[in-house]
């Protein structure tokens, strides 16, 4: 199973991170391979709660479904992917206090890699350019959230 994980040091606290990122609508605005974000359920996020989205991947259209398994306020969120799906996956945020902000982890195993939607053997290559854009999407993220304070 792929992994691709990434972390960021956000100097905002927690409680301002988290507020930020269980909204769905926000996704879009740092994710840069994140086109459409939406909650597709009624009420407050919770454990069971399902987001809908399009991705674009190496300039691949992913449309996804997910739903929350895990839902720890001010600590981490888990998502997988529901029935349907073309790649599945299970993404978790992880929200840590460190060195005055916000130590943010996001994890995104998928089931088959990403290179599953172009091919197995594209695997490493489709996985190593998502990495790089986790890494710059949550250096956006961080950019973003202390443009907001400015």
């Amino acid at each position: 199973m792929p992994v691709t994980e990434e972390s960021v040091v956000i100097p905002r606290p927690v409680s301002e991170v988290w507020d930020f990122l269980i909204e769905a609508h926000n996704w879009p605005s740092w994710e840069s391979s994140m086109l459409e974000c939406e909650q597709i359920t009624d009420g407050d996020v919770e454990v069971g709660t399902r987001w809908r989205g399009v991705s674009r991947v190496l300039g691949k259209r992913v449309d996804w479904e997910s739903e929350f398994t895990e839902y720890r306020p001010l600590k981490a969120t888990t998502a997988k992917s529901v029935d349907g799906n073309k790649v599945g996956f299970s993404a978790s945020t992880k929200f840590e206090e460190a060195d005055g902000g916000t130590r943010l982890t996001y994890r995104l195993e998928t089931e088959s890699g990403l290179g599953g939607i172009f091919g197995k053997l594209a695997d490493p290559i489709v996985s190593t350019a998502y990495s790089r854009v986790v890494r710059a999407s949550l250096d956006n993220l961080s950019d973003l959230l202390t443009a907001e304070q400015e």
